[in-house]
């Protein structure tokens, strides 16, 4: 019976497997005394066993207990697959050196700004957002402390009384701009594409009426041709006049710009503090949007309120070059050098 036992898994094995095998019967018997066997046999050969010595000694019973039967499986390509992804590997980790580091480090910091650009879209976003929403909302008054406008910033303010215009100034060079946009980059408008980037706005001290109040207004954009005290003088509006400003507060000086010279008049970005001090008021800023001047010029409403915002052009640009950087990478350092 042990013969058909061990004819059995050879033939199991011979069906399955191909190679060399070993089967050790361990103690087939009521007692262990006889010693453990360990026969092998080629698969090439089906049911032909060797060395199997004193064999009618051994047989199974149905009485008999259990004993294990263990079988390995020595395969030599097993081993050689194994030295060769090794390799593989110490050969690929060799070949990582400095420049390949650094031409990986180009995919991972544009992936890097391509996140940081969305965040600064969607920072951008909310911005318009919220200009948008305070500049739509219905004028208020200004109120009596004057410490509270700085919550108020692109919200609309009413008041009345009349322009004084011997303190009268302009800032500048200035953009037009038409509903929130500066309008080079809207094409249809009235004015010659070659003008709307020459010009500047009118600064003019406001007395409130019913108040000891003088604050800062900008009624409006005029061309660089106009800018002349004798120009000026015909869109001066007199008497007493109500009018619906912005609130802006002070902004800082932006990046290649000239500094303002007050003494001889030169006011290239808004600053409201020493403008206040210049023409003796209040530092009180309003940008006019209505009024009942029904005059050519000059032109109000120069809230900008539509941002420029090209962060998507951005992403792509960003997410793009990661892409294409991580191919070359690949394509240099990985494809052309398997690691498994």
């Amino acid at each position: 019976m042990l013969v058909n036992q061990c004819a059995l898994l050879y033939e199991f094995f011979d069906k399955n497997l191909s190679g060399s095998f070993r089967i050790q019967i361990l103690s087939l018997s009521y007692s262990d005394r006889y010693p453990n066997k360990n026969y092998s046999f080629n698969t090439s050969k089906r049911f032909f066993l060797y060395s199997l010595n004193n064999i009618s000694t051994l047989f199974f019973s149905r009485s008999c207990s259990s004993r294990q039967i263990e079988i390995s499986l020595l395969k030599s390509q097993n081993k050689d697959n194994k030295q060769k992804t090794k390799w593989s590997q110490t050969k690929f980790l060799k070949d990582v050196n400095l420049y390949s580091l650094l031409l990986l480090s180009f995919p991972v910091i544009s992936f890097g700004l391509g996140i940081w650009q969305l965040k600064r879209r969607k920072w951008k976003l909310d911005l318009i957002r919220a200009v948008q929403e305070k500049f739509h909302k219905p004028a208020v008054g200004i109120p009596e402390n004057l410490n509270d406008l700085a919550l108020l910033e692109y919200h609309p303010i009413k008041v009345s009384g009349e322009f004084l215009y011997n303190n009268e100034f302009v800032i500048g060079p200035r953009t037009l701009i038409i509903n929130g946009q500066p309008a080079s980059e809207i094409r249809q408008n009235l004015i010659p594409h070659n003008e709307v980037n020459k010009g500047y706005n009118i600064i003019t001290p406001f007395k409130v009426k019913d108040r000891e109040l003088i604050i800062l207004v900008n009624r409006g954009w005029i061309p660089n041709y106009y800018n002349s005290s004798s120009e000026r003088k015909k869109f001066q509006i007199q008497g007493s006049v109500e009018i619906i400003g912005i609130n802006r507060l002070t902004e800082s000086k932006p990046q290649f710009v000239f500094k303002n010279i007050p003494e001889q008049g030169i006011w290239t970005f808004r600053d409201v503090i020493e403008m206040a001090k210049f023409a003796k008021t209040q530092p009180v800023y309003l940008e006019m949007t209505q009024s009942n001047n029904e005059l050519e010029m000059p032109i109000g409403s120069q809230t900008r309120i539509n941002f420029r915002n090209e962060h998507t052009s951005y992403i792509v640009t960003w997410f793009t070059l990661s892409i294409c950087t991580a191919y070359f990478w690949y394509t240099s350092f990985i494809r052309k050098k398997p690691i498994l």
